[in-house]
């Protein structure tokens, strides 16, 4: 037999039967198992008779004889030192005749050749338990591997039985395709989650160590006797911080686990791959079984990142009894874990700005990842509420409120109220009414966005000139977060901070 794609000659069918019982060691190379989909009984009209195991076969990658050889999935051999000497140079794990990809994480059988050494090699074949004679056959309507005297008898005389061979062969081919295959494609699915899982705990880190700097600055202007306060804030960030880091460990613990169930599972089936016919057939039937048993892809979860908001917003407010001339409240705190990643937010999180880049930030179920918006941190269902926005000269801007259930993946069809400026157009747009052009005489600069949960409305006034321009009347049934959207770099947008007394004047 010849192989087209390594250009070496190969053993036939039944010496690679005999080869394949030699396996003996398990390495860490890589990918390495014995496919028999790449090998066909021996062809008289190739070139001579087929070249038994014991004989000397070369090695395509070097220039010697086949020393501890190895048969890649995709049916390639070559030597063990060869490929890793290859792997080593070139820094990438593939296949040095095709340049197929290998899994590096994945189990590698190395296959030992006895025979090579001129070593006897004894293969003690199951034997039928009713008339102690070899498998054979194999009953295609029982599944199970049967004797001649067996394919006689009243139980298999009427069912349909093919070679032992021909039989592996087929189902080796299925379990690569439906156990082996869909197996690897779940564990990439788990590495690019943990990847993000990586990704979000380094994320935590850096939010930790922002929330950090930015309490100092703003209990540097407290003094001395707001150390207390300031202790509590950082003690609660600090356990929050540990409690959502020790929660991504143990997902991670979890996601490792069950990687490793499936490296096991994978590493099964390679086994069961280069047995022998009848061990494997005889194992057959539970093997799909455990290889559909893989476990659903994890998920990051809401509320997996720090809630910077609970820490920094309004945060001199809290302490006004004891610093009031020096506190500035502002009625609206952006949501960082909200914000697209294209929007970067003040440290006080109440302004933002636009990005030329998009910054690498985790794909956390309250991150917009379509429109350039931000939530704040604090919905509304009651009472009313005013605040104010600072548009500036921005060419592209929407302010307004969305529901908690709006779609933050893709575009966002339903759930916003809101007045803005597009296409040289002043609009207001919502999920209720067509969409209006407003005509306006003069810029607005400021908006004062006001909610009346009671009256069930949300106006719109330009404060610059003291203008109304537009009201929306809707029976609001869900929580409302109030938001802005910015798609220029012209201007930052901001929340402009409201009056401060002993308690909170709402407008």
């Amino acid at each position: 037999m010849f192989c087209f794609l390594s250009q070496i000659r190969l053993p036939c069918f039944t010496c690679v039967k005999e080869y394949s019982a030699g396996v003996t060691q398990i390495s860490e190379v890589s990918h390495v198992i014995l496919t028999l989909k790449t090998i066909r009984e021996c062809d008289n009209g190739l070139q001579g008779p087929c070249p038994q195991v014991g004989s000397p076969l070369p090695c395509p990658v070097g220039s010697e004889t086949l020393k501890n050889p190895v048969l890649l999935s995709w049916g390639h051999s070559c030597c063990t030192a060869c490929l890793e000497l290859y792997w080593k140079q070139r820094e990438s794990w593939e296949c040095p005749l095709c340049g197929v990809k290998c899994h590096k994480d994945s189990t590698v059988l190395v296959l030992k050749n006895r025979s090579m050494s001129g070593e006897k090699v004894s293969v003690k074949r199951p034997v039928c338990s009713l008339h102690s004679k070899i498998f054979t056959l194999f009953c295609l309507d029982h599944e199970e591997p049967v004797c001649s005297v067996c394919e006689r008898s009243s139980k298999h005389k009427t069912h349909k039985c093919i070679p032992v061979d021909e039989a592996a062969l087929d189902r080796k081919g299925m379990l690569l395709e439906n156990g082996l295959k869909p197996l690897e494609e779940k564990l990439e699915g788990f590495m690019d989650v943990k990847h993000t899982f990586e990704q979000t705990t380094e994320l935590i880190k850096s939010q930790a160590q922002q929330i950090v700097q930015q309490i100092e600055e703003d209990f540097a202007k407290l003094h001395q006797f707001l150390r207390h306060e300031k202790a509590a804030r950082m003690a609660s960030l600090k356990e929050e911080k540990e409690e959502k880091l020790l929660r991504m460990k143990n997902k991670d613990e979890d996601m490792n686990r069950e990687m490793a169930f499936i490296l096991e599972e994978i590493g099964g089936i390679k086994r069961d791959l280069v047995s022998d016919d009848i061990s494997f057939l005889l194992t057959y039937k539970d093997t799909p079984k455990r290889a559909q048993s893989a476990r659903p892809n994890p998920e990051l979860d809401s509320g997996a990142l720090i809630d910077v908001a609970k820490h920094l917003g309004n945060l001199q407010f809290q302490v006004l009894e004891m610093m009031l001339k020096t506190v500035q409240y502002n009625p609206v705190i952006l949501d960082p874990n909200t914000a697209h990643p294209r929007l970067i937010l003040s440290d006080d999180l109440t302004s933002m700005r636009f990005s030329d880049g998009i910054r690498l930030l985790p794909d956390n179920p309250e991150r917009f990842d379509n429109y350039r918006m931000v939530l704040g941190s604090e919905g509304f269902d009651s009472g009313t509420h005013s605040w104010d926005t600072d548009v500036g000269e921005n060419t592209v801007w929407f302010v307004g409120v969305v529901s908690q259930s709006v779609q933050r993946k893709g575009p966002v069809q339903t759930g916003l109220w809101r007045v803005g400026y597009y296409n040289n157009r002043y609009w207001a747009r919502s999920q209720t009414e067509p969409q209006i052009v407003l005509t306006l005489e003069r810029k607005p600069r400021t908006i004062r966005i006001q909610l009346d949960w009671a009256r069930q409305t949300l106006s719109f006034v330009d404060l610059d000139h003291n203008t109304h321009l537009h009201m929306f009347t809707h029976n609001f049934t869900e929580k409302v977060f109030p938001y802005i959207n910015i798609g220029s770099d012209v201007y930052p947008a901001r929340i402009l901070p409201g009056k401060a007394s002993v308690t909170a004047e709402q407008r």
